[in-house]
Parts: C-alpha cells; sequence; structure tokens
C-alpha cells in the first residue's frame, strides 16, 4: 500500500454552526434528492414500458437534481470541455461520493459500479432507480456482466466507470485497471465506439487540508458526508471533458486504457503527471 493511503486527515471540530448548517443543508438535500427521485419513479412508470431500455426523459431528472445538489452543499463548479455524441463510454479518475453528483450535473450518464452498492442505505435506491449498472466481482460473473456491458451500450447508454477500482485523496490517479476495457472489443464494438476520458479536479476551501474532499481507505461515509455539509465556504469542482477517441484506433483494452489513464493524469494539475502503466 502506498504511504498517502496510510495517512489520515487532520478534520477540524465542527462547531454548533458547522452543525446548524450542515442540518440546514442536509434537510435541503435530502428533500431536493428524494423529491427528484419520486419524480423520476412516476416518469419512469410511463418511460419503460414505451421506449424499454431507452431513457429519453429521466436522466434529464437526474442531471438537475445532482446540478441542485451541489448548489446546495455550496460548491463552485464548473464544466470544460464537451460531452460526446453517439454511442460509447466514459472513463474517470474517482475520489469518491461527491463524484457522482459531480459527473451527474454535467452529462446524462449511467455508473458502472460495484454490487454491494446496490445495498448501500440511502444510495442503493438511488443508484438503482438511476440505472446504474453494477458488476460483482467474480470470475464466474465476467461473461454475463460482460453481455449486460454491451447490452446497454448497444442501447446508447453512455457507461462511466472508474477504473482505477477505488476512490482516493483527489491527488492522485491510481494506474487503471483493464479488464471492462475488454467489453469495448466484443462483437464489433470497436467499430462503433468512441471512449471519452473526462478529469475530475477538486479544490479545497481555502486554509484546509487540499484532501478535504477525498474519501479514501476505511474512512466513514457519514462522517465524510457530515464534514462536507458543514464545511462554511465550499471549494471548487472542476470537470473537464477530453476529445473521445475511437476504441478501434487502439489495438487492445491495456492501450486504450493506458491511453485514458495518461490523459486523465496530464490535465489533472493538482496531481504527479508520471504516467503508470494499466494494471491487468
Amino acid at each position: 500500500m502506498n504511504n498517502w493511503q496510510d495517512e489520515r486527515m487532520v478534520v477540524p471540530r465542527i462547531g454548533p454552526f458547522g452543525y446548524a448548517l450542515a442540518a440546514l443543508r442536509g434537510v435541503v438535500l435530502g428533500l431536493v434528492t428524494y423529491g427528484g427521485l419520486l419524480v423520476f419513479l412516476l416518469l419512469r412508470l410511463i418511460e419503460r414500458p414505451v421506449f424499454g431500455l431507452h431513457r429519453p426523459v429521466t436522466p434529464w431528472i437526474t442531471k438537475a437534481v445532482c446540478r441542485a445538489a451541489l448548489f446546495i452543499m455550496g460548491f463552485r463548479y464548473t464544466r470544460r470541455g464537451r460531452p460526446m455524441q453517439g454511442q460509447g463510454a466514459i472513463v474517470a479518475n474517482h475520489a469518491g461520493w461527491i463524484d457522482i453528483f459531480s459527473l451527474n450535473a454535467a452529462d446524462r450518464v449511467y455508473f458502472v459500479s460495484k454490487d454491494e452498492v446496490a445495498g448501500w442505505a440511502g444510495i442503493g435506491i438511488l443508484a438503482r432507480a438511476t440505472g446504474t449498472m453494477f458488476i460483482a466481482r467474480k470470475p464466474t460473473e465476467a461473461k454475463r456482466q460482460q453481455e449486460m456491458m454491451e447490452e446497454r451500450l448497444r442501447a446508447g447508454h453512455r457507461l462511466l466507470f472508474f477504473p482505477e477500482g477505488t476512490s482516493t485523496d483527489t491527488l492522485h490517479v491510481l494506474p487503471f485497471k483493464t479488464p471492462l476495457f475488454q467489453a469495448f472489443f466484443t462483437h464489433g464494438m470497436d467499430r462503433v465506439l468512441q471512449i471519452q476520458p473526462v478529469t475530475v479536479v477538486y479544490h479545497a476551501p481555502k486554509g484546509r487540508d487540499p484532501r478535504w474532499y477525498g474519501w479514501w481507505a476505511d474512512m466513514s461515509f457519514a462522517a465524510h458526508l457530515l464534514q462536507v455539509l458543514a464545511t462554511p465556504r465550499q471549494g471548487a469542482i472542476e470537470v473537464i471533458f477530453h476529445p473521445p477517441v475511437p476504441v478501434d484506433a487502439f489495438p487492445g483494452r491495456k492501450e486504450l486504457a493506458a491511453y485514458c489513464e495518461t490523459v486523465i493524469r496530464t490535465a489533472h494539475p493538482l496531481v504527479d503527471h508520471a504516467r503508470v502503466s494499466a494494471q491487468p
């Protein structure tokens, strides 16, 4: 394990004002998020039988709710570059749970996530409703999951996944793992798909630890959420969309993964830009 993963962040004690601010933001955030979920589910009652896998309406609800959530939490938010059009997938670096809001606010995407997230209290129902694709880390499930990914991609879903396989302290980009990239090279998918790398940058509030928004190792979700909600003056989030590339421009998954990692790492102003080879 790298040294940075062992380091703990010193978090200042939350005072009465911080708790009051966190409570206010939390209540409003909950109302907007789960109110939006109710509207979402009602629309799905019409959308699903009419369009099947296609979702022409409800992703707009997700995008609007996530933009509102970032505003409620007090973030300054900037999107650079343009989301791609047409069939394809998105890969991004992963800092933690705030990525879900940051990336959904930027584009209409569907996350690929580890299957245990489906059972997380409060979060699991949101992930399932918004079309998250859950994957199990079992060799016996690999073929079925690859088929499911192909089906989603052919339906026009822009799947978004985090090749690092875990979240970080926002100051590191870990070596990309390559197995999920293999789905882009089967059954002629490489001839029709594009991949778009996206760099997510978190700027900590003035005077706070640069890793303020990172969520790594054994950090508690509840404690980190409280920490963020109690921050009086938030920092900034920057989402950078890089030009998409055709999958068939690369001989295989390792070369594609290495390219995406390099692009994402190089555009991040806070990390070591030295290239690290993709992991199998």
